[in-house]
């Protein structure tokens, strides 16, 4: 994994380094002539190369624009995608060069899906300077969340409320909002394993189907243990999904599950509010929904598992400083 996150000037800048076997002239034409982009870019392009000059980006029916912001012959190009700022500089060091890619952004969590979609763009730019053809994989799956984890996007937060906290996880699915909403219910089957080295789930491992009714319990995919169920309160499929939860058959406070599209797939922000009685609760509901939406994670990229033995007691001593 060699993508890095940090913060400057308050955006997300992903950072990428690679050393190519290549002469910087070599790998300037392949990161600046539509022709060779063409091989790797994730978008065709048409460039006014010029600094100041426009960028028209082309995804299929779908075209953005951006703007050349600096270039410097066979050492800097950086250029704006719509809101986004991508920079390439380019380092001779003996035997070739050395890339430096970035990329700066707003969407924290979408870090994962750019990071493992840039990965294989850089790996298809290596593919190309030896004369070689690398074609998109059908997915990134296990890429992906191996940079959901490595970048530190799989943490839960706490925030302080005015009746006590919320608990919080914000997590970029590779499904779209509608499959994992019908994987969430019971209304589809997992998804066949979406790289080689994922195992394929069965129909004895899904989710029972549950049509979810205001009112009713939510469906099993929806709680755990740290959350007993009380009735749901909230319904607008395939986004929103939020039910009481109970302390001694008493409502205590509110899960919510909100399902919006992301890039790359959908985006899942999951809350509990927690009141300050039950604050000693805290480090053990975070280990909770941390291994609950881990699961949904691997079920979505075509894994069958049960819930993992040891890992919330692991993740409930790993949070345990979150108690305010």
């Amino acid at each position: 994994m060699d993508g890095t996150l940090r913060t400057a000037d308050g955006r997300c800048v992903l950072r990428f380094e690679r050393h190519l076997t290549h002469p910087v002239e070599k790998v300037w034409r392949a990161i600046t002539e539509p022709d060779e982009l063409r091989h790797w870019f994730p978008a065709e392009v048409e460039i006014e190369f010029h600094s100041g000059g426009k960028i028209r980006f082309t995804q299929g029916a779908a075209a953005t624009t951006g703007e050349i912001l600096e270039l410097t012959l066979h050492r800097v190009f950086a250029f704006s995608w719509d809101a986004d700022m991508l920079r390439f500089e380019l380092h001779p060091e003996p035997g070739g060069c050395s890339l430096v890619f970035t990329h700066a952004f707003d969407d924290k969590y979408g870090a994962s899906s750019f990071a493992s979609g840039w990965h294989h763009c850089l790996d298809g730019l290596a593919a190309r300077l030896v004369g070689q053809t690398m074609d998109w994989p059908t997915g990134l799956g296990d890429l992906h969340e191996r940079y959901v984890v490595d970048l530190g996007l799989d943490e839960g937060v706490l925030r302080e409320t005015g009746g006590g906290y919320e608990v919080r996880f914000e997590r970029q699915l590779i499904r779209p909002v509608e499959q994992v909403w019908d994987f969430l219910t019971g209304a589809a089957e997992p998804p066949a394993a979406a790289d080689a080295s994922a195992t394929s789930a069965t129909s004895t491992d899904r989710p029972p189907a549950t049509r979810p009714q205001r009112g009713a319990l939510p469906p099993v995919s929806f709680r755990n243990d740290q959350a007993p169920a009380g009735s749901v309160t909230v319904l607008e499929p395939p986004n929103v999904l939020e039910y009481a939860w109970l302390a001694d058959d008493v409502e205590a406070g509110k899960v919510r599950w909100e399902l919006a599209p992301g890039p790359g797939g959908s985006r899942l922000l999951l809350t509990q509010s927690v009141p300050t009685a039950f604050v000693d609760r805290v480090p053990a509901v975070l280990a909770a929904w941390h291994t609950h939406v881990e699961l949904l994670a691997g079920w979505l990229r075509g894994e069958g598992r049960c819930w993992p033995e040891g890992r919330t007691e692991e993740l409930t001593r790993h949070y345990a400083s979150t108690k305010p």
